[in-house]
């Protein structure tokens, strides 16, 4: 399939951006670390890491529909069925590692069903975004209540008492796929560059493009290795 370097270098940032947000969550779960005042900061640097990641999801979505001629409904399934898999694994490593807080509903668990659902919407453009903004408007207000209830924790109805280093539910976050997949149908029409960008030619680019078409590697390994590496550190 044809790349665009851009959208590898975002990712490959947002990537990096990732696993230092996850190291603080990480850090701050096992009390190694106390922000203080910083604590604000790095919760905005989280979300923003986690929306710009997301919102390339959708924008790929929309490079791969352009590409895949046949059997859309097929590759996307079982594309996102094999991620929301490595989520499970992550779920398994996670319990074992840290039982409370473990990861149970995480961003691959929401990217591999968003998606498996993701088709009906990647022949649309500003109906995603609309779609996109009343999903993460509901997440907000979603947020002000808690539920006596787990089996909808999937889709934004957070149980009392619940807590974990990575929840991306549903609602918001399918919000933020469906506004990537605006943008992609937007700056990328029938999987075609609509604006003129020159070569990736130098090295942060180049890195970058390179963690770029290996995140889902990236994010599989750092999280146990940083979570395996701190446990241990916590213990002595």
């Amino acid at each position: 399939m044809e790349r665009f370097w851009e959208i590898d270098s975002l990712r490959g940032a947002a990537i990096v951006m990732m696993v230092i947000s996850n190291l603080v969550t990480d850090l701050l779960y096992f009390r190694l670390y106390d922000p203080g005042s910083l604590y604000s900061l790095w919760s905005l640097f989280a979300y923003a890491t986690a929306t710009l990641f997301i919102l390339l999801v959708g924008v790929s979505l929309t490079l791969s529909r352009s590409q895949v001629r046949k059997n859309v409904w097929r590759y996307n399934a079982m594309r996102g069925l094999k991620i929301f898999c490595w989520g499970l694994a992550i779920t398994a490593v996670t319990y074992l590692l840290m039982k409370e807080g473990y990861i149970l509903f995480g961003v691959l668990h929401l990217i591999g069903i968003a998606v498996m659902i993701s088709t009906p919407f990647l022949d649309h453009k500003e109906l995603n975004l609309w779609l996109g903004a009343a999903a993460i408007a509901a997440g907000i207000m979603l947020k002000s209540f808690s539920f006596d209830f787990s089996w909808l924790l999937w889709l934004g109805f957070m149980p009392n008492g619940f807590y974990s280093v990575d929840y991306f539910p549903l609602i918001p976050w399918f919000g933020v796929v469906l506004i990537g997949i605006f943008l992609g149908n937007s700056l990328y029409p029938k999987g075609k560059r609509l604006m003129h960008i020159g070569e990736c030619k130098n090295t942060l680019c180049r890195i970058l493009s390179l963690l770029g078409r290996n995140s889902l590697k990236i994010y599989l390994i750092h999280q146990p290795i940083l979570i395996g590496f701190l446990y241990l550190f916590a213990m002595h």
